[in-house]
Parts: structure tokens; sequence; C-alpha cells
């Protein structure tokens, strides 16, 4: 399993969490998405290589930005 972390900023709620997580879900491949508002933590899980640059549009579209750790 290949597992990546990213900081997300401008998360603030637990709807904030859902609409990260739904977006980076749709990605082919990915297993896991956990997400903490709190910390900004979004982690991705995937049984082969987690490409970056989609996980990033992804967070982007559900109207925040992240950068990987």
């Amino acid at each position: 399993m290949n597992e990546r972390e990213y900081q997300v900023t401008g998360m603030t709620c637990g709807h904030c969490e859902l609409s990260v997580r739904e977006e980076v879900a749709q990605l082919g491949g990915v297993d896991v998405v956990e997400v903490t508002a709190a910390s900004g933590r979004l982690i991705v899980t995937a049984p082969a290589h987690v490409d970056d640059a989609g996980v990033l549009a992804a967070v982007e579209e559900a109207g925040y930005s992240a950068v990987r750790v």
C-alpha cells in the first residue's frame, strides 16, 4: 500500500472534511481517504502509486488548497 500525506488549508468543520473526502475518493485507485479539519491533515492510501497532481486538483475542486508533506 502507498500512503501520501498532505496539508490542507481552509478547512474548519466536518462539512469541509466531507467535501475533501468525497472529491479525493473519486480518484481512481484510492482505497482510503482520512481527513481532519482541526489539523488540516489529509492521508490518501492506495494499492498503487498515488498521483499527487490528481489529489491536489481534487482538493482544489472541493474549494481548498493543499501541499504534499
